[in-house]
């Protein structure tokens, strides 16, 4: 009505405007012929009379299209509402049905829709509060099996407002898309961890044997999940997974790592996996560059384990075995040759190790240092010490005229950085955990020399990597790099006895993950002038320490009868130092086969765990955060209290021995 109204309006306005220019001409005519004022004031009231006329029937005729029109579009609507392919119902927000077509009747007739048009309701008028008006009310929403979205629109009725949903079934549509997701592609590389370490002790007709029996196992586990495998090389194989069938090895642990524990040589010794699978990509080839990402990540992790690599997100498996030395005094000499060159290369070497420095990362630094001057370039080494952990280390350092201007901030190690400079990170593979994330983010050439189970944080561009599971400690590497350089390395004592030291402190005096190698490198720092009674005496505790540590171990509580977790409560510096001397002291009781202590560090808690091999508390801190090796690990967590945290790590540590069922 309002437009017919507007056409009404337009076409009386034209008119008067038309009348106004006939007046005005007959008024000029009137002026010059008086005698045809009358004539004029007749015709023009004629014509004033006509347009009224006309304008009179104009109206009715209009009025009445649109009324026919109005009638007609009625009908069609509510033909197309009652007839409408899709199922439609008309409410008010308040739960009031007003209306629904025969097709909503007849899609929902043997279902109770009430509930979900409630849900539904209760959500458009939470679109309502926030203003928040969308085009699709439900992007999908499940209805007895089936899938449908659900698109609407809403108008102000009263105090209420009145709502209008269509359900367009998309469950075609939906199976579709999950069929295509489910044939999604995931690309895996399977690799025989200790292959050359076995193999070369067996005669070849068990040799054989023993590599038809593996393939055998691996080929039956692939076909159970409708995939293939294929040998790669002799301990290398490819691997090709629907998405669909990821899930179900995930639920089974991926079993084939203890079906091949097994299979075992006449030597007794024992075969084990590494395994990686990768759906990060957007082509098959990327997926596989993935996949070989992630398989240096679990070798380097210590084998004997499995990784499925989605997007950013990395799912281990495994990895409860303990490491076997297989280390080559080839690699190193390489490692060693090849450190040598990009010192010289450079303009000066900053070394820089993890976050609350110990005698490992200090002593591994030293060497490394060590080496740069015998190469005649300047070192640095970057040391930020919190608390009384390193001070009588430190002390002792002090008197070396030579580490006057070596040890050196985080924010002046970036003052002296420059496009010359190698940093070379001691002691962690991890990015975050590093003494000045900044400084490694600028530096252009990095060199890595780490023991630890590599994380999936690790640093990835580094120029050299010298990363070894299977060594002892930091330490040791560095030694075994000063001892294979082809320039001869002088160490003085206390370099020496700092190398000594982290060697002494990881292995806990030569008790854990202590290997052949472990050895000597140590009788190498021994014929360096080692005094080993000093070293001792920096390892001691002093009285009140001790106390600390008596008190903690007291309130220590078992879990599984043989897990020990306790809590040091105090507000203290050096209460990571505390907790790791605690955690170790607590593996010296009898049936205690790991340990863990918890204590308050800054805004922090930390955790200290260890383990004398049947536990792998590595794995279990990995899911706290945390890292290190079978033995011996320990975590970070912030944002959580002291008690919140031990519930935290004792739900870890159930779902570690659920997984293992």
């Amino acid at each position: 009505m309002n437009h017919s109204k507007k056409v009404l309006d337009k076409i009386i306005s034209k008119t008067k405007i038309y009348l106004a220019i006939i007046a005005i001409l007959l008024i000029v005519i009137c002026i010059y012929n008086h005698w045809l004022i009358i004539p004029s004031i007749i015709i023009y009231m004629l014509l004033v009379i006509y347009a009224y006329w006309t304008n009179t029937k104009r109206q009715e005729e209009l009025t009445e299209h649109i009324k026919n029109l109005t009638f007609s579009l009625d009908k069609v609507a509510k033909i197309a509402l009652v007839n409408s392919p899709f199922p439609l119902v008309i409410a008010e927000t308040n739960g009031n049905l007003i209306f629904r077509n025969t097709k909503f009747n007849q899609e929902f007739a043997n279902i109770d829709i009430n509930n979900y048009l409630t849900n539904i309701l209760n959500d458009v008028k939470l679109q309502i509060k926030n203003n928040s008006k969308k085009e699709k009310i439900y992007d999908e929403i499940e209805i007895d099996k089936k899938t449908y979205k659900l698109y609407g629109d809403y108008m102000p009725l009263r105090d209420e407002h009145i709502i209008i949903i269509y359900f367009v079934d998309d469950t075609k549509l939906v199976e579709l898309e999950n069929l295509f997701d489910d044939k999604d592609m995931y690309i895996g590389l399977v690799m025989i961890d200790n292959y050359e370490e076995i193999i070369q002790r067996l005669d070849d007709s068990e040799k054989a044997q023993l590599m038809a029996m593996i393939e055998k196992k691996l080929y039956d586990w692939a076909s159970d999940y409708k995939g293939i495998i294929l040998k790669a090389e002799r301990d290398t194989f490819v691997c090709i997974f629907e998405k669909q069938y990821i899930k179900e090895i995930e639920d089974k642990k991926f079993d084939i790592l203890d079906i091949i524990k097994d299979i075992q040589p006449s030597d007794k010794t024992q075969f084990t996996l590494s395994i990686a699978i990768s759906n990060d990509g957007t082509t098959n080839l990327e997926k596989y560059k993935t996949a070989q990402a992630s398989l240096d990540i679990v070798l380097g992790r210590g084998g004997d384990q499995a990784v499925i690599h989605e997007g950013d997100k990395y799912r281990f498996f495994g990895g409860r075995t303990q490491e076997l030395e297989k280390r080559t005094k080839v690699k190193a000499r390489i490692i060693s040759h090849a450190l040598e060159g990009l010192i010289e290369e450079s303009s000066k070497v900053i070394v820089m190790g993890h976050t609350n420095s110990d005698m490992d990362c200090v002593g591994s630094s030293l060497g490394i240092y060590r080496l740069a001057k015998t190469l005649d370039k300047d070192g640095y080494i970057v040391l930020n010490p919190k608390g009384d952990n390193l001070s009588t280390f430190l002390n002792e350092l002090s008197q070396e005229s030579e580490y006057d201007n070596v040890i050196v901030s985080p924010d002046k190690a970036i003052d002296l950085l420059d496009d010359d400079t190698l940093l070379v990170v001691v002691d962690t593979n991890k990015k975050n955990y590093v003494e000045s994330a900044e400084l490694l983010e600028k530096a252009k050439k990095i060199v890595v020399v780490d023991h630890h189970r590599r994380s999936p944080d690790y640093i990835e561009n580094a120029t050299l990597t010298f990363h070894e599971v299977y060594a002892s400690s930091a330490a040791e590497l560095v030694t075994e790099l000063i001892e294979y350089a082809q320039k001869e390395v002088n160490l003085t004592s206390i370099e020496a006895e700092a190398l000594y030291s982290g060697i002494m402190m990881d292995t806990k005096t030569f008790t854990f993950k202590t290997g052949v190698r472990t050895f000597e490198a140590a009788a190498y720092l021994r014929k360096c002038g080692v005094d080993i009674i000093k070293v001792k005496k920096w390892f001691q505790s002093d009285f009140d320490t001790y106390n600390k540590i008596s008190n903690i171990i007291g309130k220590a509580q078992l879990v599984y009868d043989t897990i020990a977790i306790s809590v040091y409560d105090e507000e203290d510096e050096d209460s990571n130092v505390v907790c790791a001397k605690a955690a170790d002291e607590l593996l010296t009781i009898s049936n205690i086969t790991a340990s863990f202590v918890l204590g308050k560090l800054n805004d922090k808690i930390c955790i200290s765990g260890r383990s004398i091999g049947d536990i792998n508390v590595q794995v279990i801190l990995e899911k706290l955060g945390g890292g290190g090796h079978i033995t011996l690990a320990g975590a970070q967590v912030e944002g959580m209290d002291m008690d919140e945290v031990k519930q935290e790590l004792i739900n870890r540590i159930n779902e570690y021995f659920s997984e293992q069922i």
